[in-house]
């Protein structure tokens, strides 16, 4: 597992800060002793290939010293270091970061591109993310599938800002889960038991806000009908576990670590998302999949129904698209979604053949060839037949979704017209990568 401390800076030092970031996916030269200096301060404040931090002079096999300009660095905006993105991230960063000296593919080791860091970076969450994708400070970042669809269509969320037209997908990863945690103690069996209690919705920039939003709204609660708080995961836990909050909301795949930690120090209640509420949101929230948290997925915990939705890799269209055939081609290799099942549970849900089955914007051209390749790409999941899925409905419970909004869908970047037209809608029985 990479290592990270609980901080982490938004762009590294050494690199080009976000005033003076371009979108040329080659790093700038960096000089022996900026290297050293580099790789020291990164180690405090991001998910790093545990080879980098013991290789010096990044020296080869061979103990050839790599040329600066053999190194190229890879950023993806994450999460929180309590959340579930930045422990995937790390994963991700440290399977398929390539740096010289590394062990070759074919005897276990890295199958990414020769010369490229990957590092992982914290931050707000989805939102956060896509700004830091918009500003060109990050080259990748995770972000929840409505999340990324409104910003590519400047709708919900981002209604009033610029489409974010030059947004793409690397694939769908896995199911994060909406979770709502309170006490044991704390008298909430239901939704409608939050009414006038002490809740974190998640912090400003993260997805958790977004969903947290749109389920209060469609069990007929608002932020004026509690008293919300803005915190970080695990901010929100430690006061939970300190009774100083009633109960916090968390978008992840679980177990989240937040979640994990605060049922390790008191007894914990997950609060169910069903009934018909749960029911209209899965008819007029196109990426929402019903689902259950199993019991024990936190210590004591019961099974529990809630609502779910993918997690998408997503870059910008104007990445090269070798560096990003590699990318997604290391991300899928069987050496990789090794390292991913082992290093976390939910890692072992990572499925190439679910990856774009239900992308929330178009395909960049090098994981479109990735895919393609792969066989992946014609199947059932993409051919334009498919059925419309229901549109939103007006009026309580569909969130700030307008109605007529349909997702993009999976028809490959390559056979889009140059304004990016909506294909067809996915089958509304389809279900998003887990």
């Amino acid at each position: 597992m990479p290592r990270a401390a609980a901080k982490a800076c938004l762009t590294p030092p050494g690199l080009p800060s976000k005033g003076l970031q371009t979108h040329s996916d080659a790093a700038p030269p960096i000089s022996p002793l900026t290297r050293r200096r580099l790789l020291g301060r990164l180690l405090g404040g991001l998910a790093l290939p545990p080879l980098l931090a013991s290789v010096g002079g990044l020296a080869s096999g061979g103990g050839r010293p790599a040329a600066a300009q053999d190194l190229r660095y890879f950023r993806i905006g994450t999460g929180t270091t309590a959340g579930t993105y930045f422990p995937i991230g790390g994963l991700i960063a440290n399977a398929i970061s390539n740096p010289p000296g590394s062990r070759p593919c074919d005897k276990g080791g890295s199958c990414g591109i020769p010369g490229l860091i990957v590092v992982a970076q914290a931050s707000n969450g989805s939102v956060d993310n896509i700004e830091l994708l918009r500003a060109g400070t990050v080259e990748a970042g995770f972000a929840q599938a409505d999340v990324a669809f409104w910003a590519y269509s400047g709708t919900g969320n981002f209604t009033g800002k610029r489409p974010f037209a030059e947004l793409r997908s690397l694939g769908m990863l896995y199911a994060e889960a909406i979770q709502i945690v309170v006490r044991s103690d704390g008298f909430i069996d239901r939704m409608a038991d939050l009414k006038g209690r002490s809740i974190s919705l998640g912090e400003e920039g993260s997805g958790t806000l977004v969903e947290a939003r749109l389920i209060l709204d469609a069990y007929g609660l608002s932020e004026t009908t509690i008293t919300p708080h803005y915190l970080k995961p695990g901010m929100a836990a430690d006061r939970l576990a300190k009774g100083e909050l009633d109960g916090f909301f968390m978008v992840g795949g679980f177990p989240v670590s937040a979640v994990a930690d605060v049922a390790a120090r008191v007894p914990i209640r997950l609060v169910p998302l069903d009934g018909e509420p749960a029911a209209r949101l899965l008819r007029t929230q196109r990426f929402y999949i019903e689902d259950e948290i199993p019991a024990n997925a936190y210590p004591g915990s019961a099974a529990t129904p809630t609502l779910s939705l993918g997690a998408e890799l997503l870059t910008r269209a104007d990445r090269n698209p070798d560096l990003i055939y590699g990318v997604v081609r290391a991300l899928w290799h069987e050496n990789t979604r090794r390292i991913l099942a082992d290093g976390h549970p939910q890692g072992r849900n990572f499925d190439p053949a679910r990856a774009v089955a239900n992308v929330s914007v178009p395909l960049h051209p090098g994981a479109e060839r990735y895919y393609r390749e792969a066989g992946l790409l014609g199947n059932a999941a993409n051919e334009e037949n498919r059925a419309p899925a229901s549109t939103p409905e007006n009026g309580s419970g569909t969130g700030d979704k307008p109605a007529g909004d349909k997702p993009v869908g999976n028809k490959p970047a390559g056979d889009r017209s140059a304004g990016d037209k909506t294909p067809k809608d996915q089958a509304a029985g389809e279900k998003t990568a887990r």
